[in-house]
């Protein structure tokens, strides 16, 4: 692309400015324009540019928000314009973040492209609990997994034998909606039903809160009220201890 400009994907954090890494921090001084996520937005984008342009381009369940084609679209055009641009993703955009569709989209349109990588919300959703994403003793994998699928459904191909695996650390993104689905499954397949679990809401947010519980008692709670907050559930071993 004759003229294009340059793309950094940021990985922004869980939301605390202060986890940004100095590169992202940089990335944001320099941008012309910044394309960001709901969960990137708030303190963070103090750090952007004056004069920078903002757009907001967040997807979140069960709102209305722009179809990713139309965001990798605006990437792109922006891109053609000139100048640096940022795309701002919340945690670490190469995890559950939609990286590929916009990857695949800047790589076709031919301009160069550089990926940020920020600090993920399970390990920062971990240290707001004061405890380890393993354990030496008890748990050797930690494995990580999305709740729902594109159609906001719990994914049909989800490999459920290894997340009823009790020793494995477990951590479920995006899966408010879709955990009692998950937790019925799981238990079938021999997952004790009280296997210790933490919903860890807002992580790193001012309005972040930290919850204790089994498996089978935040399945309940998760049916009953699911809530809107962005979340993440931890389970297994890595679960047990902490401060939440």
């Amino acid at each position: 692309m004759s003229g294009a400009g340059f793309v950094s994907f940021v990985g922004a954090g869980p939301g605390d400015p202060e986890l940004l890494t100095l590169k992202a921090v940089d990335r944001l001084r320099r941008a012309d324009a910044v394309l960001f996520d709901d969960l990137s937005a708030g303190p963070i984008l103090a750090h952007a540019r004056r004069g920078a342009d903002l757009v907001g381009v967040g997807k979140r369940a069960g709102r209305p928000s722009p179809r990713q084609d139309h965001v990798s679209r605006l990437l792109v055009d922006y891109a053609a314009a000139g100048g640096r641009i940022v795309r701002l993703k919340s945690g670490d955009g190469g995890l559950f973040g939609r990286l590929e569709e916009e990857l695949v989209a800047v790589r076709a349109a031919g301009v160069p492209f550089e990926i940020v990588p920020g600090v993920p919300s399970a390990c920062a959703a971990a240290a707001a609990c004061g405890i380890p994403l393993t354990r030496r003793m008890t748990a050797r994998r930690v494995q990580f997994v999305t709740g729902h699928d594109a159609a906001g459904r719990l994914p049909e191909d989800i490999d459920l034998d290894a997340l009823a695996d009790p020793r494995a650390c477990t951590v479920v993104f995006m899966g408010r909606h879709t955990f009692p689905a998950l937790a019925a499954a799981l238990i079938v397949r021999g997952l004790p039903p009280n296997t210790p679990a933490i919903l860890a809401e807002a992580v790193s947010a001012p309005e972040q809160r930290l919850q204790r519980m089994t498996v089978e008692t935040l399945a309940a709670e998760l049916a009953a009220y699911p809530g809107s907050a962005p979340a993440l559930i931890l389970m297994g071993p890595l679960a047990e201890g902490g401060d939440a």
